[in-house]
C-alpha cells in the first residue's frame, strides 16, 4: 500500500488574539488520489488548517498549532481570495513569478488555456491580477497550480466565482484528475458530486467547545448518517429522560412520604421511629443512585445550527410596482466592449438573476444598475458587492458598521442581531478585518434588515456562506418579500430562490432557461 499524501496526528489550533481553542486532536490521513473536503460554519478555523498544512509561517502572529504534519510530494495552494501584494501585479508577472511561464513549452500552455477556458493571450497580458473578474482571477491561479505539477493540491474555496461551465469543468477536473486533493468549499452540488472523505469541523455549546468529525465516504452519505445519527440519539435521550423523570417521582413521593411520617410520629413510638430512620437511609441511598443515574444519561446530541436573521415588517415591495426600468446601449471595461442593448425591466416583488461566463461583465452591469437604483427616493436598495471590502472598513467593529452613528439603542439592537447569529463577545470587538469571510456577509445581511431595504442587489450573495448555512440563506433570500436583482453562479441558489434568470450576451440580457442545468 502506497504511503499517505498528507497525514497529520493530534493537531491542536489556538486562536491568538482571545486564546479560542479552533481545533483539538484532528488525525487525518488522505490517500495518493483521494479527493477530501474540509466542511464547518464560518470561523471555524477551516482556513487556517489549509494554510498551516502548505505553510505553518502563514498562520504565524495569529494562531499557534501544535500536532505532527507529514506531506509527500510538491503541494500547491489556492488562497481563498488573492493576496494584496498580487493584485497590483500583471498577469504576466504573476504567471512568470508562479511557474516561471516563459520555461513551459507553447502546447502545455494551449492545453490549461483550453481546460479553463482561457485564451492563451491572457498569460501574457499586462492587465492587473485586480482588475479581472473575480472567475478570471481563480482560473489563472488554479492554471499557475497544473502548470507547476503540484502533486497534491490544497484548495480554499476553488469554485468561488467562477462561471456555470468553468465550475463544471472543476467537478471533471477533480473527478479525472489522479492528483491528491484537499478543499475548503461551501458548493453543495461540488461537494455532492467530488468529495470522497468529509473533514467536518465544529463549534458546540455557544462556541467553547471544538469538535472535528473525518468521514471516509461522500458528502450526501454523510450528511443522511449525521442525521440520522443525530435523530436516534435524540429519541434515546427523550426516552431515557421521560423514564428517569417516572422515577425521580416516585422517589420525591417515598422521600416527602417518609419525612412526612417522620415529622408527625408519636415520641411514643421509638421502635416506629427507628424504622423510619432505616427507611430515610434508603430514600438516600436510592436518591445516590439517581444522582450517579442521571450523570449516565444519553446526551442529546450538539451541533451548530444555522441561525439567521428574519425579515422584517416594511420590507416588502408592491406587487406589480415598477423595481427597475434600465436600458444601457453599451456596457464597457475601459476601451473594451463588452455588451450593448441591455434592457431590463422588473416590478414588485420578482427575484431576478443575471449569469454568463466569466469576465463577460455581469459586477460591472450590477453596479451600474446600483448607481441608478441609488437616485431613487421611493425605494430603499441595498447593495452587497462582491468585494464586501466596498462597504467595510476592515479596522472597524461588527457594531460600528450596522450603527455608524454610535446611538446607544442601536446598537444594542445591533449586539442583540450580532448575538442570535452566534457571534461571541470577542468577536463582536474584533476588526472586520479578522472576521471569516462568511461573517462579513453576515453583517451586510444585518445591514439590509436595520436599513429596511425593499430592493437588493446581491453579486455572490451565497458564496461565502457554509454548506451547513447555505440552505437557510436561500430560504431566507427565497423568502424575501421584496425584489431582490442577484448575479450568481450558485446552481442551488438559482433553482430555488429566484423567479427569473438572464444570460448577459454580447447582444443583451437573454432567458435562460437552461442555466441552471
Amino acid at each position: 500500500m502506497e504511503d499517505p499524501m498528507l497525514e497529520l496526528k493530534h493537531v491542536h489550533i489556538l486562536q491568538d488574539k482571545d486564546l479560542k481553542v479552533l481545533l483539538e486532536d484532528l488525525c487525518l490521513t488522505v490517500n495518493p488520489g483521494e479527493k477530501a473536503a474540509i466542511i464547518g460554519e464560518e470561523g471555524n478555523g477551516k482556513s487556517t488548517l489549509l494554510k498551516w498544512i502548505y505553510d505553518p509561517s502563514l498562520v504565524e502572529g495569529y494562531a499557534e498549532v501544535t500536532g505532527e504534519r507529514r506531506l509527500k510530494g510538491r503541494a500547491g495552494y489556492l488562497p481563498q481570495e488573492l493576496p494584496e501584494t498580487d493584485r497590483n501585479k500583471s498577469v504576466y508577472a504573476y504567471m512568470q513569478e508562479s511557474c516561471s511561464i516563459d520555461t513551459l513549452s507553447p502546447k502545455e500552455l494551449i492545453r490549461t488555456a483550453r481546460l479553463l477556458g482561457l485564451d492563451t493571450a491572457l498569460f501574457y497580458s499586462d492587465q492587473f491580477m485586480g482588475t479581472l473578474s473575480g472567475g478570471e482571477r481563480v482560473k489563472l491561479q488554479l492554471g499557475t497550480l497544473l502548470l507547476q505539477d503540484c502533486d497534491i493540491l490544497l484548495l480554499d474555496e476553488p469554485g468561488n466565482d467562477l462561471d456555470l461551465p468553468t465550475l463544471d469543468w472543476l467537478e471533471s477536473f477533480l473527478l479525472q484528475t489522479k492528483k491528491t486533493v484537499l478543499y475548503i468549499s461551501h458548493d453543495e452540488t461540488l461537494l455532492r458530486r467530488t468529495a470522497q472523505c468529509i473533514v467536518h469541523l465544529e463549534q458546540v455549546r455557544r462556541k467553547t467547545i471544538p469538535r472535528c468529525t473525518v468521514a471516509k465516504m461522500p458528502y450526501d452519505t454523510y450528511m443522511e448518517r449525521r442525521s440520522g445519527q443525530m435523530e436516534q440519539q435524540r429519541r434515546e435521550a427523550r426516552f431515557e429522560r421521560a423514564a428517569f423523570e417516572k422515577k425521580k417521582e416516585r422517589y420525591l413521593s417515598i422521600s416527602n412520604a417518609v419525612e412526612h411520617a417522620q415529622d408527625t410520629i408519636s415520641r411514643g413510638d421509638p421502635s416506629g421511629g427507628r424504622l423510619l430512620k432505616k427507611k430515610m437511609h434508603a430514600v438516600r441511598s436510592l436518591g445516590r443512585r439517581l444522582d450517579k443515574e442521571k450523570e449516565s444519561l444519553t446526551q442529546l446530541p450538539e451541533a451548530e445550527w444555522a441561525i439567521l436573521p428574519k425579515w422584517e415588517p416594511g420590507m416588502d415591495f408592491p406587487a406589480g410596482k415598477v423595481a427597475l426600468d434600465f436600458f444601457l446601449p453599451e456596457l464597457q471595461a475601459g476601451d473594451i466592449l463588452l455588451a450593448q442593448n441591455i434592457r431590463l425591466k422588473m416590478t414588485g416583488p420578482e427575484h431576478v438573476a443575471l449569469v454568463g461566463p466569466n469576465g463577460c461583465g455581469k459586477s460591472t452591469l450590477l453596479h451600474q444598475i446600483w448607481d441608478f437604483l441609488r437616485q431613487r427616493k421611493d425605494i430603499r436598495p441595498f447593495y452587497m458587492p462582491q468585494n464586501y471590502g466596498e462597504l467595510l472598513h476592515l479596522q472597524e467593529r461588527p457594531q460600528d458598521f450596522l450603527c455608524p452613528d454610535g446611538d446607544k439603542e442601536a446598537v444594542t439592537r445591533a449586539r442583540t442581531y450580532l448575538g442570535s447569529m452566534k457571534y461571541t463577545t470577542e468577536e463582536m470587538e474584533h476588526p472586520v478585518s479578522q472576521l471569516s469571510g462568511g461573517q462579513k456577509a453576515k453583517l451586510l445581511l444585518l445591514k439590509m434588515i436595520l436599513e429596511r431595504a425593499n430592493m437588493l442587489v446581491l453579486d455572490e450573495p451565497t458564496r461565502n456562506f457554509s454548506p451547513l448555512s447555505a440552505p437557510a440563506v436561500r430560504t431566507l433570500l427565497r423568502d424575501f418579500p421584496g425584489c431582490i436583482l442577484s448575479v450568481s453562479h450558485d446552481r442551488l441558489y438559482l433553482q430555488e430562490s429566484v423567479d427569473t434568470v438572464y444570460r448577459l450576451t454580447k447582444d443583451g440580457l437573454v432567458p435562460a432557461e437552461n442555466a441552471i442545468v
